[in-house]
């Protein structure tokens, strides 16, 4: 008797799995071709995640302490904490997420003092840019590309100035194709925007996490509905991805 179609849709994507996870390395490599190999992060490292609503996730905003758990918001902050606290309990990592839902390159610039600077970050991980794009669609927003690229240069120029010797991650804005706040202006709208982003990496030697490429890649497995259901936020298994890829770009800082 066949199998109903639930369960092997169920072993193909389970058997899928394993190889999508294990091509995140190339993924992140062939992202950073020229990366650093800077000498490995000391004891009581201090990382800090800012973005916007993907980066905060629901975090509780008063509780904002290092490692708090209700800090880290349920996305892909959270398994990295989780994942290196566990992993590395002698490292004494320090956790903090400031991102903040609805925010802009400005609106990152405008909080800055208090959200980045003063917690005198190791390891700065920045995911900024859907709003950038998004917002001129949806909430009358003028800014271009262009001020976005001139915005983050400046907001990370202004960062290095102040801490000469913070490690960069950038990731890459993205959008997840079939998600229900996606149409067909994203495909050649958002393009400018992922492009400065992997530029400014290059620039500012950071390491660049490529989103959209790999859950370009995780659709060859899950719909969109699976991975980021509105194709801007991601679901529990979309935030796993997003946490694995990253983690492939932190390893050797």
């Amino acid at each position: 008797m066949p199998e109903p179609s639930s369960r092997r849709t169920f072993l193909k994507r389970a058997a899928l799995a394993p190889a999508l996870l294990a091509a995140l390395p190339q993924f992140v490599a062939s992202a950073n071709p020229q990366r650093p190999q800077p000498a490995a992060l000391g004891q009581g490292a201090t990382i800090l995640f800012q973005g916007d609503s993907i980066t905060d996730a629901g975090r509780d905003k008063g509780r904002y302490y290092a490692n708090d758990a209700s800090g880290m918001g349920i996305g892909y902050v959270h398994h990295i904490a989780t994942h290196l606290l566990g992993q590395h309990p002698k490292k004494q990592y320090r956790f903090y997420n400031r991102g903040i839902s609805g925010n802009k390159v400005y609106q990152l610039a405008d909080r800055w003092a208090d959200d980045c600077l003063q917690l005198r970050p190791d390891v700065l991980s920045i995911l900024i840019g859907v709003n950038d794009y998004w917002h001129t669609l949806t909430h009358g927003y003028k800014g271009t590309a262009e001020v976005y690229e001139k915005d983050l240069r400046a907001l990370l120029k202004r960062t290095r100035d102040e801490l000469p010797e913070v490690r960069l991650i950038i990731g890459e804005p993205f959008y997840v194709e079939g998600g229900s706040a996606i149409d067909e202006r994203w495909r050649e709208g958002l393009l400018p925007f992922r492009e400065a982003a992997r530029q400014i990496a290059s620039s500012f030697q950071a390491v660049f996490i490529p989103y959209h490429s790999i859950f370009e890649k995780a659709l060859e497995q899950a719909p969109a509905g699976y991975w980021c259901p509105d194709g801007v936020h991601p679901s529990m298994a979309g935030s796993y991805l997003m946490a694995a890829a990253w983690l492939e770009g932190f390893r050797g800082m």
